[in-house]
């Protein structure tokens, strides 16, 4: 009887990224020590080698049964692989349109009160996304009525008409929370998360189920859509990819020579995928020919107001930071009541209104108000500088006083009386916010750490913010790897699934401002109002501060204007 079973010597061995011929596998189960053989087999297998054969297997057992001389080399029974957060590379789609100039921001003749910036990067002075320039370089006047002080607003006039306003909120788990933390609360989220992207996938590959492939003949063609459950590097520089659905998991081979180089480094864990190739002769890995993402279409229609409006998208305010930029901040809310400022009817806020309390270490020296409720007492006479009739959505973030952990709900009862400024609307993160027919996919963007810290820097980098957006457009997920620095909550679904596409998609948290088109979706990073903190330079973060991206919401043109 052999010590081991065959099956299970052929699973060793491709979780090892090798196929074995048959009578290989029959010698390797009959060994003495079967596991420790079959390491020292695929350690001593040629570098280029991606079949066992029996030749291999005895050469090793002659090997290991020869005497002991003093010049043998002892056999490491650990396979040599790569580490598995280095094999881990993850990047931006090379598919995406990265040239932002298909987003109009011609700037206007005259800037009275907020300069324009040219479309689609950061400007150069504040180190954002390289080639962009500042249309102004001098600090922009002031627009209040001679003898009245910044904030007063003694000459706003805007005639607008709030009944032809249309807004609507999709994806708010506010109030509708359900987790408790338990491991069915966790499972409960990602076989949602698999159903739900699944279906993305299923037009593309003729999938089977992890227990079908394994029953299928060597040689066969086969597809499987499955979360990512590992990825490492083989000996061989090859890339082994595990995959796993509702019915169990299965590993897929992807050769370095099939071009796919650059697909495997934007894959993250725990997000869904498609791979199609051919079975192995012994069924128990599949070759991938090609892996697919849900991905954006490239085709859409996008929606549009029917009239010109426009929404001004901003967050990162951080009141009660003593480097909160109170005096840009009255500059933005100053120009909102002028007349060029009229069509701004709508002011969407992505996160972190306040700057929170222990957020960091050493917070506490860079507040200039200390308590958290006072810092959203202060945030609403801030808010009360935007003009009455403006409507206006907000979203929390993670200095923002809700849970960390995401989805986040839209703040408590008693900091929504404190924000009761002009009717705002307080939603969860993310959520999707229709305006006037235009989607707009609003997500503070804590994930954007773990994009860019785990994808090549030429996918994915804080002075082009945008591009990490991308590749959460292209996962169809905000967040896709768990157990991260993304705190995830569980609910009975998983609310970070893109499921609808949005025509807009804004976030924050970065502090960097960028902006640019995938696949149609205008992806907007809206920088912040914080200057440079310690703790900033302690970590090399130099912030774009003070620049507001007004949308218009007919054309989905762009202008970012600067504050500061």
């Amino acid at each position: 009887m052999p010590l081991e079973s065959n099956a299970r010597i052929v699973s060793e061995l491709a979780s090892r990224g090798y196929n074995a011929e048959r009578e290989a596998v029959t010698v390797l189960a009959g060994a003495d020590r079967p596991i420790e053989t079959l390491d020292a087999v695929v350690d001593h297998a040629p570098d280029d080698a991606l079949r066992i054969t029996v030749e291999h297997v005895r050469s090793v057992l002659d090997e290991m049964s020869a005497p002991a001389t003093p010049s043998d080399v002892a056999v490491d029974p650990t396979p040599t692989t790569a580490d598995p957060e280095s094999a881990t590379a993850d990047s931006e789609p090379a598919t995406g349109d990265p040239t932002p100039a298909t987003v109009n921001s011609t700037p206007s003749a005259t800037e009275p009160a907020g300069e324009a910036v040219e479309n689609g990067r950061s400007p150069v002075e504040t180190k954002g996304s390289p080639g962009a320039t500042a249309v102004d370089e001098a600090t922009p006047p002031t627009t209040d009525a001679p003898g009245t002080e910044p904030g007063s607003h003694a000459a706003a006039d805007h005639d607008r008409d709030p009944s032809r306003r249309e807004l609507e909120i999709a994806n708010d788990m506010t109030g509708h929370s359900t987790g408790t933390g338990e491991y069915d609360d966790f499972v409960r989220t990602f076989r949602d998360r698999y159903e739900r992207l699944s279906k993305l996938l299923r037009g593309r590959v003729n999938h089977r189920p992890a227990e079908a492939i394994a029953d299928m003949p060597g040689g066969s063609e086969a597809a499987m859509i499955g979360l990512v459950n590992d990825v490492r590097s083989t000996k061989s520089g090859h890339w082994l990819v595990e995959l796993e659905d509702t019915t169990g998991t299965f590993p897929a081979l992807i050769m370095k020579d099939k071009g796919l180089a650059d697909v495997v480094d934007e894959i993250l864990m725990d997000e869904c995928v498609a791979v199609d190739g051919t079975l192995a002769d012994d069924s128990g890995i599949l070759f991938a020919d090609s892996l697919h993402f849900p991905d954006i279409p490239r085709t859409r229609v996008t929606g549009g107001a029917d009239r010109h409006v426009q929404a001004a998208l901003v967050s990162d305010v951080h009141v009660g930071s003593d480097e909160f930029m109170a005096d840009a901040w009255s500059r933005f809310t100053d120009w909102l009541h002028t007349p060029e400022a009229e069509p701004v009817e709508y002011l969407l806020l992505a996160g972190d209104m306040v700057e929170g309390v222990g957020v960091y270490p050493n917070q506490d020296e860079e507040l200039d108000v200390v308590d958290i409720y006072d810092q959203y007492e202060v945030f609403a006479e801030y808010l009360k500088e935007v003009p009455a009739d403006t409507e206006i959505v907000m979203i929390p973030g993670n200095h923002d006083a809700v849970r960390l952990a995401e989805p986040q709900p839209g703040f408590n009862e008693e900091l929504r009386s404190i924000m009761d400024v002009h009717d705002a609307r307080i939603v969860s993160n993310p959520a999707t916010v229709t305006v006037e027919g235009v989607d707009v996919l609003m997500y503070h963007g804590v994930s954007l750490d773990e994009v860019i810290a785990e994808l090549p820097e030429e996918k994915a980098s804080y002075d082009e913010p945008h591009k990490a957006m991308y590749q959460l457009l292209k996962k169809r997920h905000v967040a896709p790897q768990f157990g991260g620095h993304t705190r995830v909550a569980p609910e009975d679904r998983d609310y970070l699934v893109i499921e609808n596409v949005p025509d807009v998609f804004h976030t924050g948290h970065v502090h960097k401002l960028g902006w640019g088109k995938y696949h149609g979706v205008l992806a907007v990073n809206s920088g912040c109002w914080q200057a440079q903190t310690d703790f900033q330079k302690s970590v090399n973060i130099d912030p774009d501060a003070g620049y507001a991206p007004i949308l218009d919401l007919d054309t989905l043109d762009m202008t970012v204007r600067k504050f500061t």
